[in-house]
């Protein structure tokens, strides 16, 4: 899972997926904004078939809190 993570990252993000670690975030990559974190909310609910509520979206500042957020929400 976590590649996949790690692969949409860095497309909405246009960095090199190997340069994405745990603990990337807003204050790590310089592209991390707001319109970017819809983005990648937005990717990341198409690729794992899952919808994130709305309280779950602005602690999704990790790739560490993606990943337990889809492995609590994905069949």
């Amino acid at each position: 899972m976590q590649d996949r993570i790690r692969a949409v990252m860095a497309q909405i993000f246009n960095v090199e997926a190997g340069s994405i670690t745990a603990d990337s975030s807003p204050e790590t990559i310089e592209r991390w904004d707001s319109l970017r974190h819809m983005q990648l909310v937005l990717a990341m609910e198409e690729e794992f078939g899952i919808t994130f509520s709305d309280d779950d979206i602005p602690e999704l500042l990790s790739l560490r809190a993606i990943e337990e957020s889809i492995g609590q929400l994905a069949p």
